[in-house]
């Protein structure tokens, strides 16, 4: 065991001994009966926890094993997955898995946006944005209950591709990537303004405003990661002169 990892599991064992401490000697002095209040059958989702911390502590500690950097994509979903059931358990809210679900697939891309940053494997960011978008899709219905918007926003998954393309074209100075998610965001934007200006009229009037926020806001995205991608040209093309 190294020491840094030895540091770590001694921090966490030292932590978890003060609270477990804490709960079962120096609050009862206070009066205070936590279990009264909160059953200790309540915290098991800390299992689960601690399996996710199981999978995101190696490439945290041994940060020179690129290799370990593929964990986050199980290790993230899992974390997030300890927090809500501890949350939902704790208060015995379990109908909060309604709104809380898409989390989950947020927590997928979240995992692979850090395992691309680890393994520097730019690639991964194209799973990566098209389940995000998807993730934040669900996550607008699951609060508002409008699951009608698929109607429409289908188009976010030629939309996420493209501005994927898009992203790793400006980074790789590839005008090849980048003429391919020019395209498809700009199928993406026409099939959602297409589809919005037919379906307007009817029972999509109640929630257009999301429709127009968005395509403003990709177009806005696409336009900046051109200028990005036309900066970065210029500056090597001066640099070769």
């Amino acid at each position: 065991m190294t020491r840094k990892a030895s540091l770590v599991a001694g921090g966490v064992l030292v932590s978890m001994g003060l609270v477990a401490l804490a709960v079962t000697s120096l609050l009862p002095l206070l009066g205070l009966r936590l279990w009264r209040m909160l059953p200790v059958w309540r915290l098991w989702p800390l299992t689960v926890i601690s399996v996710g911390l199981g999978f995101v502590l190696p490439p945290l500690l041994y940060r020179g094993r690129r290799g370990l950097g593929g964990l986050f994509i199980p290790g993230v979903p899992v974390l997030v997955t300890g927090g809500i059931l501890l949350f939902t358990s704790a208060l015995n809210w379990w109908s909060a898995w309604a709104w809380l679900w898409p989390l989950e697939v947020l927590a997928v891309a979240g995992g692979f946006v850090l395992a691309a940053l680890w393994l520097r494997v730019i690639w991964l960011l194209i799973p990566a944005m098209i389940i995000g978008a998807n993730g934040l899709l669900f996550q607008f219905c699951a609060l508002t209950g409008l699951w009608q918007v698929w109607a429409v926003m289908w188009a976010i998954e030629p939309l996420s591709v493209g501005l994927s393309l898009l992203l790793i074209g400006a980074v790789r100075r590839t005008p090849g990537l980048m003429t391919a998610g020019i395209l498809l965001c700009s199928i993406g934007g026409i099939a959602i303004v297409g589809m919005s200006a037919i379906l307007s009229a009817t029972w999509l009037a109640s929630w257009l405003w999301a429709v127009r926020l968005v395509v403003p806001l990709s177009i806005i995205l696409v336009g900046v990661l051109l200028l990005i991608w036309g900066l970065t040209q210029r500056r090597v093309w001066l640099k070769t002169r």
